[in-house]
C-alpha cells in the first residue's frame, strides 16, 4: 500500500485546514484508515481513524473532537482530515495510516507538516 499525504502548511490559529491521504496499491475499501500526529520532541500520538467500507465507525482523540474530521471518499481511494478552530498545539507531523485488519496499521505514509501560529 503506498500512501501520499498531503494539505499541509502554515495558518494562524483559529483557521482551517483539508488534509488528504491518497492511497494506491491496494483494495482501498478493505482498509480501515487513520491519521496520526507527530509534534516536535514527542511521540506520535494517535489522532483519528474511519473504518473500513462506508466508514460508519469515526474516533477521534479528545484533544481534537469537536474540530477535527475523519471521512472517506472510495470512489478516490482517498481519506480527509478536516481540521477547523485550529491551535499551536496542533502543530506537528501529521502521517495517514492503513490497516488492512481492524485498526492494525501496517502503511504509513510520509507525513505532512502543519504549522499553527499565535
Amino acid at each position: 500500500v503506498q500512501l501520499q499525504a498531503s494539505g499541509g502548511g502554515l495558518v494562524l490559529a483559529g483557521a482551517y485546514l483539508r488534509l488528504s491521504c491518497a492511497a494506491s496499491g491496494t483494495i482501498f475499501t478493505a482498509n480501515s484508515m487513520g491519521w496520526y500526529r507527530q509534534a516536535p520532541g514527542k511521540e506520535r500520538e494517535f489522532v483519528a481513524r474511519v473504518s473500513d467500507g462506508g466508514g460508519r465507525r469515526k474516533d477521534y482523540a479528545d484533544s481534537v473532537k469537536g474540530r477535527f474530521s475523519i471521512s472517506r471518499d472510495n470512489s478516490q481511494n482517498t481519506v480527509y482530515l478536516q481540521m477547523n478552530s485550529l491551535k499551536p498545539e496542533d502543530t506537528a507531523v501529521y502521517y495517514c495510516a492503513a490497516a488492512r485488519s481492524g485498526f492494525r496499521w501496517d502503511s504509513w505514509g510520509q507525513g505532512t507538516l502543519v504549522t499553527v501560529s499565535s
